[in-house]
């Protein structure tokens, strides 16, 4: 409201300057006044004066309308902002959704404006969405981007922090912004991936659920125990206390593979605990399976060599 009335004392005084104008240059010294001409002066005074007679009322108004309007948009957009955090809007998106609101409405207070001062506005409305279309052909990829971002930001299938597999790159998110995700690596490098990319393909979340499975094949040679190498599988888990009871962790056979018998070993950790507990047991099965005497076989191919006379080749 302070700018408001700052706004319309602006108008007053420029008013007011008209009639001071005219005062000051006829009491200005006579010479100035010969070189002017005392009949030209008071003319253009005149016309001026006349001038502000009859459009300083619509001048005035505009003036009104424009700050009026441009207090009630900054208003306006403050209570969106309001609204939107105690909506739990994302931050970024937040600040964006207030800037459009506010220059949206700042838009249409200078059209109405325009219109109190006689300028024709339709023209104007065809230019400005003459320019609007050719701006939105121009920057169709990026508004993909951005149509893709206010989706990723509104539904959040992941967060800042989340490990994620998205527009082919797997890594740990560190930015989501309007036009673009940030990912780091597990090397530690920082890969920039367009929104578009990410919700046009698959999206894992690796640490959307507290805990993971682990999933193993381990293969035992045919003349090996198998119920010996379940037991000591299972001796093997059990002595891990990171896995956990519950889910209970299976093990099986799963497959009579040409060169194997194959062993399914899957249990359940939390999730922040999966690669080393998959690092661990994959080393833990092979120290504890040599101790034991189970082999892990492997393809093996028998070449026969057969000799042949020379005289029967010919």
């Amino acid at each position: 409201m302070k700018k408001m009335m700052n706004t319309v004392v602006m108008a007053s005084a420029v008013l007011s300057l008209l009639g001071l104008l005219q005062c000051a240059v006829l009491a200005a010294d006579p010479a100035t006044a010969k070189v002017v001409g005392q009949d030209a002066l008071t003319k253009i005074l005149e016309a001026a004066k006349q001038w502000a007679i009859s459009s300083g009322p619509h001048l005035l108004t505009a003036l009104l309308i424009f700050a009026f309007g441009r207090w009630l948009a900054l208003w306006f957009t403050e209570l969106s902002r309001k609204g939107f955090r105690r909506a739990n809007v994302e931050p970024t998106l937040r600040r964006f959704l207030c800037k459009l609101l506010y220059y949206a409405l700042l838009i249409g207070v200078i059209i109405a404006t325009a219109g109190e001062l006689g300028i024709e506005t339709t023209s104007f409305l065809a230019i400005v969405g003459a320019a609007g279309l050719a701006v939105g052909l121009a920057l169709k990829d990026s508004l993909s981007n951005f149509a893709s971002g206010v989706m990723l930001i509104l539904f959040r299938p992941f967060k800042v922090g989340d490990v994620v597999t998205a527009g082919g790159v797997t890594g740990k998110v560190s930015q989501v912004e309007i036009f673009s995700t940030v990912i780091h690596t597990p090397d530690n490098q920082r890969q920039i991936i367009p929104n578009s990319k990410i919700t046009a393909d698959i999206i894992t979340n690796v640490n959307a659920e507290p805990t993971r499975r682990i999933d193993m094949t381990v293969g035992i040679g045919y003349d090996d125990d198998i119920l010996l190498a379940k037991t000591t599988l299972e001796g093997i888990i059990a002595a891990d206390d990171r896995i956990l009871k519950d889910p209970a962790p299976t093990i099986g056979v799963s497959e009579l593979a040409d060169s194997s018998v194959n062993l399914i070993v899957r249990p359940w950790v939390k999730t922040e605990e999966y690669g080393d507990v998959r690092l661990d047991l994959t080393e833990s099965i092979k120290l504890v399976f040599d101790e034991k005497g189970i082999s892990f076989p492997y393809p093996q191919h028998d070449v026969h060599m057969y000799s042949t006379d020379a005289k029967e080749q010919q």
